[in-house]
């Protein structure tokens, strides 16, 4: 996933990149509001969520969610050392997804973007993003759940079919084995790691395209969108 991190101190940005880098996000940073929404032209520019520091040097922080909020959908986040409650329903009420309050513990902040982006791909399912897919000669109808191949049905489990799902409604984007687990399977991570490699082994033969679901070593699974 592509993150936007939007921090003015340095040290602070290059230790929180760091530890987002490990869990597989691709990571901007913006040292200021301007900065900021200059990356997300046009459209997002392909952000999965913004982590917004309120403290900027140029604008306030509550002001630049405002703006961000008027060009794009992205899921922002307020990191803050601004605790009361007023400040937080200021900031929901401006279009923030969440309020994280410094000092936060990492487990906790990585918990709420994964929690923040798995409601955007659930809204997209459901409504207002269309009800189907296509990804080259893949064809997803999420509400019948048929998965066609060059007009062709394929029959997949249920399983099968909501990996492929979640996978396919952002492509390029790596998800975690741990946020699959949760998503698919309703259950820790505990146990059911060898499940999820057979359901991928399984897609990738059915579909007859390898390539099409990527392994990254180390943190889980991305769909490669295929050629024109």
């Amino acid at each position: 996933m592509r993150l936007l991190l939007v921090e003015d101190d340095d040290h602070v940005a290059a230790a929180l990149s760091a530890v987002l880098a490990r869990h597989g996000f691709d990571v901007t940073h913006a040292r200021s509001g301007e900065e900021a929404l200059q990356a997300l032209v046009p459209e997002g520019a392909g952000f999965g969520v913004v982590l917004l520091d309120l403290g900027l040097p140029d604008q306030d922080g509550y002001e630049v969610c405002g703006k961000i909020r008027k060009r794009t959908t992205v899921p922002v986040i307020m990191v803050t050392a601004r605790a009361d409650v007023r400040s937080r329903i200021h900031g929901l009420n401006l279009g923030a997804d969440d309020y994280v309050v410094k000092p936060y513990d990492t487990g906790e902040l990585l918990a709420r973007i994964h929690a923040v982006s798995r409601r955007t791909v659930q809204e997209d399912a459901s409504g207002g993003g269309g009800t189907a897919l296509r990804l080259g000669s893949v064809h997803i109808e999420l509400p019948t759940r048929q998965v066609r191949v060059d007009g062709s049905i394929v029959q997949l489990t249920r399983k099968e079919f909501d990996l492929l799902a979640l996978l396919a409604q952002r492509p390029g984007v790596v998800f975690r084995r741990e946020q699959i687990i949760s998503e698919v399977w309703r259950t820790s991570w505990e146990g059911t790691g060898r499940t999820l490699e057979v359901h991928v082994a399984s897609l990738r033969a059915k579909l007859r395209m390898p390539a099409l679901i990527e392994t990254v070593r180390g943190v889980g699974y991305r769909l490669v969108e295929p050629a024109a």
